[in-house]
């Protein structure tokens, strides 16, 4: 009797667990079959985007547009296409940019350029690898100190992206004739004397080449932008017109606030020459007014290019106690020259000069390869025509005059 009732009790036990298990595999096979009915439906809706923009890109090089796409290209910037469009991918593609200058900065503009997917890059520079440019140059192999900078980032700035031609030159920037410029819709200077920067933006907004510049120093970093006569499309928000009848209803308060409607507004920004920029005369009234507007890394950026002319180098770190005292100087002198006080730059700025930080040039970096991107597009605002600092005042976009 007992053998019976232990041998009833087993196999209920076994049909239990035989009935869990059978039920954990169906939970397991519903939810297997759920989960890849998402992940083909998502492949599904991803090829069908990617149709989509392959067809587009067909069909502006149907119409014999400049800049069409090619299938290829339609499927690499695939994400881009559908975040600003078909026609603003194509303008970015026909864009051909000289970068000047292949220190950090120079690599982290370049990167951003190449992976947004311009037509062209040409790098330029007559300098070689230094041993402190191996910290912050990404586009540096190892074991590159004395090779030429622009040669030996060529070989991972193209595998960045192969679909943009992507130049190696060697020669001096200050050697090349007026015609060079004129081969490019942008041209981006970094690493260049005060004398270089006035030059190439003098010949760049005579030919109407959109001008920009930056440089690192530590801490601190700037961008410049002269883009000449520029046209931009902006969008504008304004609340749409609502009738009596939805006016009355007691949710109508929220519904002005989420009904408003988006236009597209053609604008025109005249940019000034860095000259102008450089030439503002602080002792006037207006420039006064101008000086309280202005953030004090315009001036500090007066001083570290007047050094740079001067030493013909940056601020380095093995004569770091002999340049903070020419810097102390030169910001003396600069400032007089200017005719503003002594106390817009404070005395401990040395300790924050020297060499070029990575993570500075990341950031001004893509700042200014952002920049240079919405130009071509001509979607958005550009950022301004005036030398702006670390910090958030900006200088007014044209400069007071006398």
């Amino acid at each position: 009797m007992l053998s019976l009732v232990l041998g009833c009790s087993i196999s209920r036990l076994s049909l239990n667990w035989l009935r869990r298990k059978q039920f954990r595999a169906s939970v397991h096979s519903a939810r297997a079959a759920s989960s890849g009915m998402l992940r083909a439906a998502s492949r599904a809706m991803l090829a069908a985007g990617r149709a989509k923009a392959k067809a587009k890109a067909k069909a502006g090089e149907g119409e014999g547009g400049r800049g069409g796409l090619s299938e290829e290209e339609a499927a690499q910037y695939d994400r881009q296409i559908r975040l600003w469009g078909l026609e603003a991918q194509k303008r970015l593609r026909a864009s051909r940019v000289l970068l000047v200058g292949l220190r950090g900065l120079g690599a982290e503009v370049a990167k951003n350029l190449i992976l947004a997917g311009v037509k062209a890059v040409t790098l330029l520079d007559p300098q070689q690898v230094s041993p402190e440019d191996t910290q912050t140059q990404f586009l540096i192999p190892l074991g590159s100190v004395g090779k030429n900078r622009a040669e030996a980032s060529l070989a991972r700035a193209r595998d960045l992206n192969p679909m943009v031609d992507v130049k190696a030159d060697q020669e001096s920037v200050e050697r090349k004739p007026e015609e060079f410029f004129t081969r490019f819709d942008v041209v981006c200077v970094t690493c260049c004397s005060q004398e270089v920067l006035l030059k190439v933006d003098q010949i760049c907004h005579k030919n109407g080449v959109k001008f920009f510049a930056g440089d690192v120093f530590g801490y601190h970093g700037y961008m410049f932008a002269d883009l000449g006569g520029h046209e931009f499309v902006e969008e504008k928000t304004k609340p749409a017109k609502t009738s009596q009848s939805m006016e009355d209803r007691p949710d109508a308060k929220k519904a002005k606030l989420d009904f408003v409607e988006t236009t597209m507004v053609k604008k025109r920004m005249t940019f000034c020459l860095l000259k102008e920029a450089f030439g503002i005369t602080w002792s006037t009234e207006k420039g006064q007014a101008a000086l309280k507007r202005t953030t004090p890394d315009y001036f500090l950026l007066r001083v570290l290019l007047k050094f740079r002319t001067e030493k013909g180098r940056d601020p380095a770190l093995q004569a770091c106690v002999e340049d903070a005292e020419t810097l102390l100087q030169t910001r003396r002198g600069v400032l007089a020259s200017l005719g503003v006080g002594a106390d817009l730059i404070p005395d401990n700025f040395t300790s924050c000069c020297f060499s070029e930080m990575a993570s500075v040039c990341a950031v001004v970096g893509g700042v200014l390869g952002q920049e240079i991107v919405k130009v071509k597009k001509i979607l958005v605002s550009p950022w301004g025509g005036t030398p702006c600092g670390a910090s958030s005042p900006r200088l007014p976009a044209r400069p007071p005059h006398q």
